[in-house]
């Protein structure tokens, strides 16, 4: 079968790999119907050493059930399913407090022999406990949005959720890439009055207007925080949510909570520490976030999904076969796609 390997940065092969089989008797194999490229794959793309053996790579993928394992039950081959961007076995202890992000037998696609999600087909560890079943039909147009369960969609939930987005709240969302335009939608689907989005391409950002931003701010730093601030009466927002990953966003973001406020950070950290000193502890500022763990939150969030109450697969704006996935990494990079959607 075919898959995407990386091979260090800027260098995304598609090529032919053995076809997953059954290892052990809690996998099941999966035939991918749709996979996409993520944001955080562009960290690796734009950084990965070289190498002279290809890392499979994707984390998410929807598909056809092909074969299941002896030990795995409610499952049956034919079944659609979506798989969370980490496997876990949804049992242990971490699982069971909504954290299969710490699954004590779980892990991630593409790593210690797993099968990357940007593929044909995928070995599922764990599947009973990782896997989804969806109630629709292979070519439902509910595909893409469904797909967003696996990582966008409940990570920008999973944001707003941390930060503690309620009926009436002020919220700022930062970055606007897919997980900021989703976590605009999970914060107006809590009830949230204000949702200013901190962002500058236009068509990303009346994307965010759709999903129900009030105000869009595409000022950077300290214009861009006084900007935040002249919104809401100069007090900032009681919440705020971090979806890029970078320092100069964490920055903007502390400057934009109200006191009192809640920062909650999604973004992949591409710095070490973060700068909170004594204003940030005088103002009683909290600092939550995290990988969110996707398989939490699919259940909750599926049914405003399949009544079209939500359509978060709009961040998809371009869609690409296998073959073509290097140039769609390249497009993400480049700024020229938001958010790839792969149809092999």
């Amino acid at each position: 079968m075919k898959a995407t390997l990386i091979y260090g940065k800027g260098d995304i092969r598609i090529e032919d790999v053995p076809d997953p089989v059954l290892k052990d008797p809690t996998d099941a194999v999966v035939r991918v119907v749709r996979s996409c490229i993520c944001g955080s794959d562009l960290w690796p793309y734009g950084s990965k050493k070289p190498s002279d053996k290809g890392a499979r790579i994707g984390h998410e993928f929807l598909g056809i059930i092909e074969d299941v394992g002896s030990e795995v039950s409610g499952l049956k081959r034919g079944d659609l399913v979506v798989a969370p961007f980490v496997w876990a076995d949804n049992t242990c202890d971490f699982c069971a407090e909504g954290l299969q992000t710490s699954c004590r037998h779980g892990g991630g696609w593409g790593m210690g022999g797993v099968d990357g999600g940007q593929g044909e087909a995928v070995r599922v560890p764990q599947a009973q406990g990782t896997l989804v079943k969806l109630p629709v039909a292979e070519d439902s147009a509910l595909l893409p949005s469904l797909l967003t369960l696996s990582d966008v969609f409940s990570t920008g939930h999973h944001c707003a959720v941390t930060a503690g987005v309620t009926e009436g709240s002020t919220v700022t969302v930062i970055g606007d890439g897919a997980v900021g335009l989703s976590a605009v939608l999970a914060a107006k689907r809590l009830g949230a009055e204000q949702v200013i989005l901190m962002g500058r391409h236009t068509a990303r950002t009346d994307l965010g207007r759709e999903f129900g931003a009030t105000d869009v701010v595409a000022e950077r730093g300290d214009e861009g925080i006084e900007k935040v601030r002249e919104l809401t009466g100069g007090d900032g927002t009681h919440k705020v949510l971090e979806c890029v990953g970078h320092e100069a966003a964490m920055d903007m973001a502390l400057g934009a909570v109200r006191s009192g406020g809640t920062v909650s950070r999604v973004g992949v950290p591409q710095y070490d520490k973060v700068t909170a000193g004594s204003q940030f502890f005088m103002n009683n500022i909290t600092l939550t976030g995290g990988v969110a763990p996707a398989r939490a939150y699919i259940e909750e969030l599926m049914p405003d999904v399949l009544d079209g109450k939500v359509e978060p697969g709009k961040v998809f704006d371009v869609t690409m076969s296998l073959d073509e996935v290097p140039t769609g990494y390249q497009q993400m990079a480049d700024r020229e796609a938001l958010k790839v959607l792969v149809a092999p």
